[in-house]
């Protein structure tokens, strides 16, 4: 424990001392002019710092003492709000750096050709640079290699350790043609052989993209970043044009008044600086790519900082029921015969149904027919009862069955509504008892799969699920927020209801298909909603490109990945509300900065602009209620103050405000209680702190 602390101690100290060199590297005036309010303070700095130079060499237009310690501050201000975007872009790095370490120039076994198994595949291979593949190259790995670039699984099935990018010690299956067939360069392979399809040229693969977004490389501003950009630089231009004006009236005032002493260039910076947004201007970028690094931290890439931002302004989730709302594995738990059948019957052509059905679902119904009914497991070879060999019929999203063919028997489980459709349009009539069994499963929260044996019902298989505990509450939390959530699930639309009813959600989508997916996507969207979806499946693509904020699996297919803004390393469904929470933060930290930054301006009025203009009108002696000693005290400690509070303020900016499910006009009002007030308050005990040290020390 003491040397995981010493060595967090000491990466972190290596962090903050990039940091501070980078903090110089920022003054750059070509990475300055990107933000307009810190460039003002830099350009004032230098002005200053001229001012200081004549008075050193010749006649200065202020104490050299004064002119300098004012300019000492302004470096100090620009050089603090690059401190604090180097810190956050730091912490970034760090992630980054683990990262190439799993990125690495491996060899690969390039196939020469197509092959279907191990044999075949290795004596096509050549060995070549794994910088050397191309898009849609095969190439084949074996236990213990690294694999060498991204792709998608088109033979074989078997353990993979992606640890390197997830962080998960545990391996994880990936296997050809379902939704976890993609894989990742840098992850190595634990066991048997895989036949790859590569999926990304060199230097765009997924390790690639998520260092370049780990590092702000491509980070964008968002609409609303550049929307709050544009305030601060308007801000900036009306104070800029006011302390203008201000020079030319304080010479007329002085002459008209007969007393007291023209306005100085470098009490106008000083104004200047204290009156335009420094401080959410200095601590903006950091917030943004802080935002990004706490999705980071829970093993979320997002692909631009848009992404988090519409995470916190969703109106609207989709939430997959299995998984998400539900722990999944269904089990089945139940052979419910009709029509007279014998319980055994059902139960054997349940099993023979679910023979290849490799789900867990399936799995659970060939375990439940042998632990409960004593069927020995099948072959599905040719055997005595099937001389010719079974085909088994694979389930899909459009037919909503599956089953087997086997010497003119045809054997199918699948959603009651499509059987009984099937039954119907074969001529033959529905058992009686069927729809009142179906109907009492879905009543009480289970999926019921009928069964059939040449279109005639046998009976119904009763699997159940389990809500997850506490997903009530953190549902009821999202309401409070003004979050709409919509489960959606495959199951018939009575078992939607008892499953939806128990989790809490607003409204659900039974049935669902990926075009019903889609259409109600663009539905809430015509709407003017933002909605928030996850998936994994290369038939959630569409749904995943259409949504405004979509987290793919990393489990799932190459097409779910690219289609979607963010990648759930963890490939937990349930994080989507996590993600939710991460953009509030985001959007109520910058709001509650930015509101504390306009709030402390008024102080440095009260401070400054009786300083600069007392001698000429001593009435507004009246107004240094604070008691600064002197003027230049009270310039100089607005200065200083103006600095601190940019480094007071890191801390809340890396870290965020603290995320509370409350409503917006509920938030609204503690923001400017806490922030605004404090932001009011808060300067005017320091200022005059500061002008009581600065005397203490004789500084002034």
């Amino acid at each position: 424990m003491t040397t995981q602390l010493k060595k967090q101690s000491s990466h972190r100290r290596e962090m903050y001392q990039r940091a501070i060199v980078e903090s110089f590297i920022k003054l750059d005036p070509r990475l300055m002019v990107k933000n307009p309010v810190m460039f003002v303070v830099e350009v004032g700095s230098v002005l200053t710092t001229a001012l200081w130079i004549q008075a050193l060499v010749g006649q200065g237009e202020a104490p050299t003492g004064f002119i300098g310690a004012i300019a000492l501050w302004l470096w100090f201000t620009v050089l603090f709000a690059n401190f604090s975007e180097a810190v956050a872009e730091g912490r970034g790095k760090a992630q980054a750096e683990s990262l190439r370490k799993a990125r690495q120039d491996t060899p690969a076994k390039r196939l020469k050709g197509e092959a279907r198994d191990v044999q075949t595949a290795l004596s096509k291979t050549e060995v070549v640079s794994s910088t050397a593949l191309r898009k849609n190259d095969l190439y084949i790995v074996e236990a213990g290699d690294i694999l060498p670039a991204d792709g998608e699984i088109i033979v074989g099935i078997a353990s993979v350790d992606e640890s390197a990018v997830t962080g998960e010690s545990a391996p994880v299956v990936r296997e050809a043609g379902g939704d976890r067939s993609a894989v990742t360069g840098g992850t190595r392979l634990l066991s048997d052989w895989l036949i790859i399809r590569v999926s990304a040229d060199p230097g765009q693969g997924f390790l690639d993209r998520m260092i370049s977004m780990v590092e702000g490389a491509k980070r964008q501003k968002t609409p609303n970043e550049i929307a709050l950009n544009i305030l601060l630089a308007g801000f900036t231009i009306i104070f800029l044009v006011v302390c203008a004006t201000l020079l030319p009236y304080s010479l007329y005032s002085v002459g008209a008044a007969g007393q007291g002493t023209a306005i100085t260039i470098t009490v106008l910076v000083a104004l200047l600086v204290c009156l335009i947004p420094t401080t959410i201007g200095g601590l903006l970028s950091a917030i943004g790519i802080a935002g990004m690094d706490r999705m980071i931290q829970r093993n979320v890439i997002a692909m631009s900082g848009r992404a988090v931002e519409a995470a916190g302004d969703v109106d609207v989730l989709l939430l997959d029921k299995t998984g998400t709302i539900t722990l999944g594995n269904r089990q089945a738990v139940e052979f419910i015969p009709v029509n007279g059948v014998n319980i055994n019957e059902l139960a054997e052509a349940s099993q023979l149904a679910s023979l290849a059905d490799e789900t867990p679902e399936g799995r659970s119904i060939v375990v439940l027919a042998k632990e409960k009914y004593g069927l020995r497991g099948q072959t599905m070879g040719t055997s005595e009862k099937a001389p010719h060999g079974m085909h088994f019929v694979p389930f899909t999203a459009q037919t909503r069955m599956s089953g087997v063919n086997f010497d003119g028997t045809e054997i199918r489980k699948g959603a009651p509504d499509t059987m009984i459709e099937m039954i119907q349009s074969s001529g033959n009539a529905v058992a009686s008892d069927l729809k009142p069994t179906v109907d009492s499963i879905a009543r009480t929260g289970g999926t019921p799969l009928v069964v059939t044996r040449n279109n005639q019902a046998l009976g119904v298989i009763h699997l159940k699920d389990i809500v997850k505990g506490g997903i009530k509450e953190r549902f009821a939390q999202l309401r409070k927020m003004g979050i709409k959530t919509v489960m959606i699930t495959g199951d018939n639309p009575l078992t939607a209801t008892a499953i939806a009813a128990e989790a809490g959600v607003d409204d659900f989508l039974a049935q669902a298909t990926p075009e019903a997916k889609l259409k109600l996507i663009r539905e809430h969207q015509t709407g003017g909603k933002l909605v928030a979806m996850t998936g994994d499946g290369t038939n959630d693509a569409p749904a995943l490109a259409q949504a405004d904020v979509a987290v793919a699996m990393n489990t799932g297919t190459q097409p779910a990945r690219e289609a979607a803004n963010m990648i759930d390393l963890d490939s937990n469904p349930t994080k989507l509300i996590e993600i939710v929470e991460i953009g509030k933060q985001l959007l109520m930290t910058r709001g509650a900065l930015t509101t504390f930054s306009i709030a402390n301006d008024v102080a440095k009025y009260f401070a400054i602009i009786p300083a600069a203009f007392a001698s000429t009108y001593p009435v507004l002696t009246k107004l240094n209620f604070m008691g600064l000693a002197t003027p230049e005290s009270a310039i100089l400690s607005a200065v200083i103050f103006n600095a601190l509070i940019i480094i007071a303020l890191i801390p809340l900016a890396l870290r965020g405000v603290p995320y509370r499910a409350v409503g917006a006009a509920q938030l609204l009002r503690d923001n400017l209680l806490i922030y605004g007030l404090g932001g009011l308050i808060a300067p005017f005990i320091g200022i005059k702190l500061i002008d009581m040290l600065l005397v203490a020390f004789g500084l002034v």
